[in-house]
């Protein structure tokens, strides 16, 4: 279960904890401070959840606004539709409308690989460099064409899965 702690700006009032829209929807009008004036403003804090969602949340700038459609979103999202969205959003710097956004929009490639030479060696296989005779295959550079590949391909981990990226 995911776990999100509302932050009062307000530095004389104390927050509160939820997990659903529910909650939050219940104790964020009732919020007041020590001289009982209603706190208006709070930042969101992701507490507790599965690594994924925890990454999400901060490619997604969780906030007070758009908390609500957040929770529905890890719901309603598979695991590779939140890697794509945090690899688009958070590594290549894709804007996106909460209300509106599908992760498979963007425009990006993945690749469940651990280097760039798996990558290379890959893309060679795939005959992406042409037909290469089996008799000059074993004078291929894959530690050159793996350089060449990070120039447009990046690296990253995510909820610790490794994997290679390209934005377009």
């Amino acid at each position: 279960m995911t776990q999100f702690y509302a932050q009062p700006y307000d530095v004389s009032a104390t927050g509160f904890y939820f997990d659903d829209e529910a909650g939050f929807s219940e104790k964020i009008g009732k919020i007041k401070n020590d001289y009982s004036q209603p706190v208006e403003e709070f930042e969101i804090q992701f507490i507790d959840g599965k690594s994924i969602d925890c990454t999400l949340a901060k490619a997604w700038r969780i906030n007070q606004a758009n908390i609500l459609k957040f929770m529905k979103i890890v719901d309603e999202w598979d695991d590779d539709q939140k890697t794509r969205f945090i690899l688009a959003v958070g590594e290549c710097g894709y804007d996106f409308d909460p209300e509106t956004v599908d992760p498979d929009d963007f425009d990006l490639d993945i690749y469940h690989l651990d280097t760039m030479k798996e990558l290379a060696e890959q893309f060679v296989e795939e005959g992406l460099f042409g037909d290469i005779p089996d008799h000059l295959a074993n004078y291929i550079d894959m530690d050159a064409i793996a350089y060449d590949l990070s120039m447009d391909y990046t690296e990253t981990e995510i909820a610790g899965q490794r994997m290679i990226h390209r934005c377009a």
